[in-house]
């Protein structure tokens, strides 16, 4: 990858990957400002109908100026999709709740107000977030919280990252709305509910719904019911254990309408007020009725799925086989009843045990009754062995090699090293290591920078060669230490151990010997001018 993308961002540390995108700080050298750039990753950028939602989310995004949201300043494609994002000091509420935290009532109304004030300004500009969860909300060094991640959240979305397709989104699972459960489309509502869940988790320190596979925790955002907040937490105020049960309800039209709507009733709670929604009564009564009526016709349904439905074709009746992936046996054979069933094992790094891995004829096929379905078990990951030529390519090679043999990149440490950056330098487990599929490995990657060297008490032509072959310029300064060896690099700056960019300056002082004092000249008297 280019160190410089568009011509003007100088590509720094990386400073966090995930799933989607590798981050790194960068310097716009046109502005002369720090920035984050979120890099996506390579086999997503790849498809050209995500590049292309990629760039137009994109740009709708970098139309959003609200202190509230992270801001987006540029985009571009080469030699991979990124985005060029205000660079913000602080930390994700993700990474606060795993400090295992509790914040005090009124912090968590503050956050929940400062999360729907920029997506009330998302909505009045048209922009459905689409994802919001706490690794998308940053809590500045200030306190101040900021929303980010809108282009991507959509763009990731359109491309097709359901719970069917991927099983690495347990963390997206659990703010999941029910209609986005179910594969249909989400609006502005659906922000609403994954605030609710948000809210919940950092009130009570767990979301609503949990489970082992994003499915069952999806299942249970479509027909669960979730523990009151006041059961778990009996000194809240009335009004919020209100304001969540009508944020976390089933139907879209039983929740607030809007973003504004729900961040009125937040600040009525902050100050000591009652919460008197309209709709607040109807779905608090109805949740239980609905959702039991749900749960009917929901299992096979979940994840865009399909329901159990039959027609008629030339006098046949033809019936829709429902998605079963991802349910154990038991339960996928009650919702194929009515079909031959015959059962095979295998291994599969992405579903777990016991689960139905996959289904023959796909699900939605429309199929004649009593027609035969195969499912597959799976039996766990099995194993994997780790490539051995891993050292060496860049960063987006070697995660595309794992995942062609079933692994993944567990995390990856930025290294000071003279390689070019994203250059992989040392894989643990080692290469040619068996482990089980699905499992992750750690890479040390280059990160662009290199670290000085020590140089004092070398002698000035030993330390000029040792920086010349790192890739730093040299700056001399000449001085003089009696007490010391002549010739001899007597300080240095940078320091030594310190990491810099490549083609950057250090400065040496090398000792110089004194020089001799110019004689003063004197005038004799036998030199003297007679008079």
């Amino acid at each position: 990858m280019s160190k410089l993308l568009g011509g003007r961002y100088k590509l720094g540390e990386m400073i966090g990957t995930g799933g989607m995108a590798d981050v790194y700080i960068a310097d716009d050298q046109r502005l002369s400002r720090k920035v984050a750039i979120k890099v996506l990753r390579s086999d997503l950028a790849r498809d050209p109908s995500f590049v292309s939602r990629f760039r137009k989310e994109a740009l709708a995004a970098a139309g959003l100026n609200h202190p509230g949201i992270v801001a987006v300043y540029d985009s571009g494609e080469e030699p991979a999709p990124y985005i060029v994002m205000e660079l913000v000091s602080g930390h994700t509420l993700r990474e606060i709740l795993h400090t295992g935290e509790r914040m005090p009532l009124d912090r968590v109304l503050e956050i929940g107000e400062g999360i729907l004030t920029a997506l009330a300004y998302s909505h009045e500009s048209g922009i459905v977030h689409r994802d919001i969860k706490p690794a998308n909300v940053m809590i500045t060094d200030q306190g101040v919280v900021k929303v980010m991640d809108f282009g991507i959240a959509r763009a990731l979305d359109d491309f097709g990252a359901t719970l069917t397709n991927t099983w690495n989104v347990v963390g997206t699972a659990q703010y999941l709305s029910p209609e986005q459960a179910m594969g249909e489309v989400a609006d502005y509502r659906s922000d609403i509910y994954s605030v609710g869940c948000l809210l919940y988790e950092v009130l009570l320190g767990r979301p609503p719904y949990t489970g082992e596979t994003p499915v069952s925790i999806a299942f249970q955002h479509v027909s669960g019911n979730f523990t009151e907040p006041k059961i778990l937490y009996p000194g809240i105020p009335e009004g919020l254990n209100v304001l969540l049960s009508v944020a976390l309800a089933k139907r879209a039209e039983d929740r607030y309408q809007s973003a504004g709507d729900m961040l009125s009733d937040v600040k009525k709670i902050r100050a000591g007020r009652s919460v008197a929604t309209k709709i607040a009564r109807r779905p608090i009564k109805l949740r239980k009725i609905f959702s039991a009526l749900l749960a009917l016709v929901v299992v096979g349904g979940v994840i865009g799925g399909g329901l159990y439905a039959t027609k008629k074709t030339q006098g046949k009746i033809l019936v829709k086989i429902p998605n079963v992936v991802g349910l154990t046996q038991s339960d996928a054979e009650a919702l194929l009843s009515g079909f031959v069933i015959t059962i095979q094992r295998a291994h599969n790094p992405l579903i777990p045990k016991d689960r139905v891995a996959s289904q023959l004829p796909l699900a939605t096929s429309e199929v004649l009754n009593k027609t035969g379905v195969t499912l597959t078990l799976s039996d766990g990951p099995g194993d994997s062995t780790i490539p051995i030529d891993l050292v060496g390519k860049s960063l987006i090679d070697a995660r595309t090699a794992l995942t062609a043999v079933g692994l993944v990149v567990a995390q990856t440490q930025a290294i000071a090293s003279d390689k070019p950056q994203g250059t992989v330098l040392s894989v643990t487990p080692a290469g040619g290591s068996t482990i089980a599929s699905g499992s992750g490995v750690i890479l040390q990657i280059a990160s662009g920078d290199i670290e000085v060297p020590s140089l004092l008490g070398l002698g000035e032509i030993q330390a000029r060669t040792i920086l010349t072959q790192a890739g730093f310029l040299v700056q001399l300064i000449d001085a003089v230490d009696p007490t010391q060896t002549v010739g001899v690099v007597v300080a240095q700056a940078p320091d030594p151990g310190t990491t810099h960019t490549i083609g950057s300056s250090v400065t040496i002082t090398v000792n110089r010997a004194p020089t001799s004092p110019t004689p003063t000249p004197t005038i004799s008297d036998s030199a003297s001018p007679t008079p």
